[in-house]
């Protein structure tokens, strides 16, 4: 019944995580168009009340005409809409999503047994959840660093933006060393997740509070807060497919298990970006193809680093094709400890992804999907029943 109660908190979560992000990613990027969509007012009235830009749009069967004001207008409405709640919504469910699926088995999700690095590989479940923990944090803190000494005035915004570059390399390439490859992928989508929403929190929300509160005292608001507001307001929007190729990358084994993982990574992370540099442009009148097509560039030396080398696990040479028991007794040692109906490890109700591999119908069914993920070496999680590559040459034998 436990396990049964944490796969339903888990669809629960993972059902408000994606409908949270949708609504935040949706209206940020809604936000970052309007902005760069903005034309100087025709109307003389509008611009002797302070209007800054604006821009008609249809939709939905209707017209809008949004205006954006530099300064207060004559009365600031108290109906402001504020933007904040789904993003820190997105960031507490996909937080508690993290600690159910991964810091509960630890052992399994975290603790990286192949590291290059030995106290990685050496680490117990408690110390691996003290690190990812340790991880988000110190991201946010680094990143933030960053913003506050290279460019406190936003005057050196394009110098940051090489350094933030430079941080993300360095996490993904400590990410994967400390832990496994889909935890890798998923802290270091959540490093940049968490300065996004910590963005929100303690420097855009805060900032544009002050501004009200000046706006509607008579006095003139502080320029910096809006010019901060609307750098970390930038570096959400170029944040935000990356994270969202992270976050989905757990489905996919070929990316996470490669030895060069933390490159396919950043491959992946700096082709996000370009790709919504294109849109951001676009939105201001400016079409930049390079842009996507320097994106997807990446994104095809992603593939061809990721491919399976001559070198990899689940080589056949000199391997004699198994029969049906070899398969079997590899299945029954390394498998079905959790792939079964009934699952003998404690943390599941049912099987993972549904692949109960009770049967030999069941194992024929399921060939393709065993055989890439015990070359890639994502199966056994964390290697837990000590598969050699012995055994994984003879799955990759496996004819049948």
């Amino acid at each position: 019944m436990q396990a049964y109660l944490i796969d339903f908190v888990n669809l629960l979560l993972r059902w408000l995580h994606v409908i949270a992000a949708i609504a935040w990613i949706g209206e940020s990027i809604y936000f970052v168009m309007l902005d760069n969509s903005l034309r100087k007012p025709k109307a003389d009235e509008d611009r002797e009340k302070g209007v800054f830009g604006e821009m008609w749009s249809v939709h939905g069967g209707g017209f809008y005409h949004n205006q954006k004001y530099a300064t207060a207008p004559a009365k600031l409405p108290n109906d402001l809409h504020w933007s904040f709640w789904k993003a820190y919504t997105t960031w507490l469910s996909g937080f508690a999503l993290f600690v159910i699926l991964y810091m509960v088995n630890p052992g399994f999700y975290l603790v990286n047994p192949n590291s290059d690095w030995q106290w990685a590989a050496n680490l117990t479940g408690w110390q691996a959840n003290l690190l990812a923990l340790a991880f988000l944090l110190g991201g946010w803190l680094v990143y933030n660093e960053l913003c506050k000494r290279i460019s406190p005035n936003m005057d050196r915004d394009g110098l940051l933006s090489v350094a933030v570059a430079v941080m993300m390399v360095i996490v993904a390439y400590l990410s994967t060393q400390m832990f496994t490859g889909r935890a890798a992928f998923l802290l270091t989508g959540a490093v940049m997740a968490t300065a996004m929403s910590a963005n929100v929190f303690f420097w855009i929300i805060p900032g544009q509070r002050r501004m009200v509160k000046a706006m509607k005292a008579g006095d003139a608001p502080n320029p910096l807060d809006g010019k901060r507001g609307k750098q970390r307001s930038v570096h959400n929007t170029y944040f935000t497919l990356p994270v969202v190729l992270l976050m989905v990358s757990n489905h996919y084994s070929f990316i996470y298990s490669h030895e060069l993982a933390w490159v396919v990574m950043v491959l992946f992370i700096f082709a996000g970006a370009l790709i919504r540099q294109f849109f951001v442009l676009m939105h201001a009148g400016k079409t930049q193809p390079a842009y996507p097509a320097f994106g997807v560039g990446l994104i095809l030396l992603a593939f061809w680093v990721a491919a399976p080398s001559a070198s990899s696990p689940g080589g056949t040479d000199g391997v004699e094709r198994p029969d049906q028991a070899q398969i079997s007794a590899l299945i029954e040692q390394h498998c079905v400890q959790c792939h079964a109906r009934n699952p003998e490890h404690a943390g599941f109700s049912a099987p993972p992804a549904g692949f109960a591999l009770d049967s030999w119908d069941e194992i024929l069914g399921h060939k393709a999907q065993i055989q890439q993920v015990v070359a890639s070496r994502y199966m056994p999680l964390g290697n837990m029943t000590n598969m050699s590559d012995e055994e994984r040459d003879i799955i990759a034998a496996w004819e049948e």
